[in-house]
Parts: C-alpha cells; structure tokens; sequence
C-alpha cells in the first residue's frame, strides 16, 4: 500500500475506525508518515471545555498523534444520527470544497492521508451529497471494510459494484471479524477473494469487541 485512501463500509458498525487503525499501523511500520481524515463525525460529546470528543475521531488521533482537529474533523454533530438529518437540525451545510481543502492541507503533511466515510458507501451528507460524491470529490482510491457475519457477501458484493461503478478505483477490501463464531468464515472469506478479485489486504480477528465500531 501507499498513497492515499477512502476507508467505507459495508454498514455502519462494522470496523472502518478498527481497521484504518490497523491500516495506519501497517503503513507506519512501512516507515511511511501517515495522517487520518473523519471529515464527517455524529455522536459527538461537548466537554466541559468547550471541546468535542468523538471516539473515532480520538481512535484515529491516538494512532497518528493528530492534535489539528479542524483539519482532521472539519464537521461534528452531537446526535448519532444519519450525518444529514444531524446537518439539518444544526442549520449546517455539508461543503465538499470545505472538505476537499481540508484533505489537501492534510495530504501535503504526510505521506498517506486515510479518510474514514461515515457508515456506508451511499450513506446522505445532504439530500442531495452521498459519501460516494465525497470520494469522487477527492479523487480517492476506496478501500472497503466488510464486517464479516452472516449476510456480508451480499452486502460486499453491492457495495463494491456501487464504488466501481462509481468511477472510483477499487483499491482493495478489510475483512474484519465481528465475532468469534460466524458459522463458515473461511469459506465466506474464499467467496468474497473470488468474487472481489483479490485476497483482503487485512483479515482481523475478532478482538472481544474491539473491532465493532
């Protein structure tokens, strides 16, 4: 791997945060200068400071040592909610060019930029503006995080029909454990390398919990 990445998923709570962490982790040991992007975070917590705190975004900070939030999160919600009904209650209009500046001063810092998605591929920033707009606006190559469970190749194979149909190259896939039983994992796992043309570029056990977010 190098360059920079979009990082979705199959569903919303099925380890993009986990595994750009891992992702970010393999490229560092690569020796390569890495930073992270959640453009878009719902379910924010208001400290009593003033700040924010959302897990992801403090998940992908303690990985990269990031401190520049309005860079690395330029827009946060506090419901966890679908990031455009939390956009409409707050009056705020979610700005693909707002966002593509903001990764453009991060790419110019690192070596790699991963940018994490908000729940799935087609997941609304607006009525109009889909996550799919967003990594076209930035022009990424996608990786896609398959939470592995019953019904993940249906939902892997949509997912990765919908990106390259998308024009977005299709960089590669996550299979990430989201328990410790999921009936037939090595033949899912042989299903989807044959069906998605390549072996995942990470396969992550299942960590107790961990992995679920």
């Amino acid at each position: 791997m190098h360059g920079n990445y979009f990082i979705t998923g199959t569903d919303t709570e099925i380890g993009k945060t986990h595994s750009a962490v891992r992702l970010i982790e393999q490229l560092q040991r690569q020796g390569k200068t890495v930073l992270a992007m959640k453009p878009v975070a719902s379910g924010c917590e208001r400290l009593a400071d003033g700040s924010w705190h959302n897990d992801d975004v403090a998940r992908l900070c303690a990985a990269t040592g990031q401190t520049d939030l309005a860079l690395m999160n330029p827009y946060r919600f506090e419901p966890a909610v679908s990031p455009h009904i939390a956009a409409r209650e707050a009056g705020v209009d979610i700005s693909l060019e707002h966002i593509g500046a903001c990764y453009r001063a991060l790419a110019g810092q690192a070596d790699c930029v991963l940018v994490e998605g908000a729940g799935g591929w087609l997941a609304p920033l607006s009525d109009t503006l889909y996550m799919e707009d967003l990594a076209r606006a930035l022009a990424l190559p996608v990786i896609l995080v398959v939470g592995m469970k019953l019904g993940c190749i249906n939902h892997a194979l949509l997912s990765a029909r919908a990106i390259r149909a998308s024009g977005c190259p299709f960089a590669g896939w996550v299979a990430n454990r989201l328990s410790s039983g999921q009936p037939r994992y090595a033949e899912n796992l042989a299903t989807l390398s044959a069906a998605l043309g390549m072996p995942p570029l990470l396969e992550l056990p299942w960590e107790g919990g961990a992995d679920a977010a």
